[in-house]
């Protein structure tokens, strides 16, 4: 696992758009060989969305063979609510770069037969030959996805019933009424996410930093869902200083000393 850690949220965001374009770059798609690429919704990547349209508007970089999968959307909203991920990927991403529509894969969380729409989704990725990579961001409890605390290491996407800490999160986006915020997603499994090429997690903050004690140092375990990036080949947690917190000061010197010299992934847009 590599740890990036970056003074602030604004340079984490660059550092992770920068990233993700030198990769779809080096991997020069094709309408034949399209870039796949995993995409998660929240306050977490908005930075990075943001840079990624910059580098877009700059002429750096096109999205015209890329293809996206959207980790989770919620169960039982319109696709026009404006807290639908439906919503939330075409106001703050896909409507500002030229990805074609028809490359956008997001859940319907109004299927007529969920179980046979998460069936569908998993197919669709492994018909383009798998997520080449997967951005993420994780929560307090460090649910990845709508993969909450004792979701299985092995979950595909699915249906999930969301835990009380995440409706009471999540209620700041629906007028802080609990009542209106769905209970149940669609969601893309750790299995899904870790079967990827690649998985580059951002996370910000200081209410974020045990969650990231547990992804680096802590034992793989079921409770806290972003330690299974721990078995990945080329996993990867971009972080800013507060969400370091709670490691211990050698992991902290560690991931610093050894990341000291890499080059900044700007250099290979």
């Amino acid at each position: 696992m590599r740890v990036i850690i970056q003074d602030d949220y604004a340079r984490m965001s660059q550092w992770t758009a920068n990233y993700i374009a030198a990769r779809i770059n080096q991997f020069k798609p094709t309408a034949d060989k399209p870039f796949v690429l995993g995409l998660p919704t929240g306050s977490s990547p908005l930075g990075t969305y943001k840079k990624l349209i910059e580098l877009h508007q700059q002429g750096r970089l096109s999205f015209a063979h890329v293809v996206t999968f959207n980790m989770d959307e919620y169960i039982g909203i319109p696709k026009a609510h404006p807290e639908s991920y439906y919503s939330f990927m075409w106001n703050n991403f896909f409507s500002h770069i030229d990805i074609p529509e028809k490359n956008v894969h997001i859940l319907n969380g109004n299927a007529s037969d969920l179980e046979a729409e998460c069936a569908q989704y998993e197919q669709a990725i492994q018909d383009f030959g798998g997520i080449d990579l997967f951005l993420g961001g994780i929560g307090p409890d460090g649910h990845l996805a709508f993969n909450e605390p004792f979701s299985s290491l092995k979950s595909k996407t699915r249906v999930k019933t969301l835990a009380t800490d995440t409706i009471i999160a999540n209620s700041r986006f629906f007028g802080n009424d609990l009542s209106l915020v769905p209970k149940t997603a669609l969601t893309v499994g750790i299995e899904t996410v870790m079967a990827a090429h690649e998985v580059v997690v951002v996370v910000s903050g200081h209410n974020k930093a045990r969650a990231v004690r547990h992804a680096i140092e802590e034992p793989i375990n079921h409770i806290w869902t972003i330690s299974a990036l721990q078995m990945h080949p080329k996993g990867i947690i971009v972080c800013d200083e507060e969400a370091t917190d709670e490691l211990k000061h050698g992991t902290y010197k560690y991931f610093k000393y050894i990341e000291q010299d890499n080059l900044d992934p700007k250099s290979l847009i």
